[in-house]
């Protein structure tokens, strides 16, 4: 997953800020359409689908706590159009990052399973690069 959280190419940002004051982070809502690609080096790697959603700070406590809902979007091969869904907390930016997966269209239909993130660089000081694990039970795919 390839995202990029500053500069005119952002596709992550804070769409609503803390109502606490510019220091706070609980209550920020963010948004970010970052894209999927067959591996970390953007130039040389084919974009096949998206990674849509919505964050929330949620946590009070030390380090603060999110909650995110994430689509990913096929947008090329056999399963473009389909989409999973997963939902849950991101604990720690620098650990990995673990989400249940929750359904999905298409011939995701009724997917079940996880999905496991982990950071795998930063090729410039405004973006970051993590790898992306899906582990799936399908029902009817």
């Amino acid at each position: 997953m390839h995202e990029t959280f500053a500069g005119p190419n952002a596709t992550t940002l804070t769409a609503v800020p803390s109502p606490l004051g510019a220091d706070a982070t609980f209550g920020a809502v963010g948004v970010l359409d970052d894209e999927l690609r067959y591996g970390p080096d953007a130039r040389n790697s084919s974009l096949v689908r998206r990674y849509q959603g919505l964050f929330v700070s949620a946590g009070l406590v030390s380090p603060p706590g999110a909650q995110s809902a994430i689509n990913l979007v096929f947008t090329a091969g056999e399963r473009r159009g389909s989409t999973l869904a997963m939902l849950g907390p991101v604990l720690s930016f620098t650990s990995a990052i673990e989400r249940a997966v929750v359904g999905g269209t298409g011939t995701f239909r009724m997917a079940r399973g996880y999905c496991v993130m982990t950071r795998a660089g930063s090729p410039t000081p405004e973006s970051l690069v993590y790898e992306v694990d899906l582990f799936l039970d399908m029902y009817h795919a």
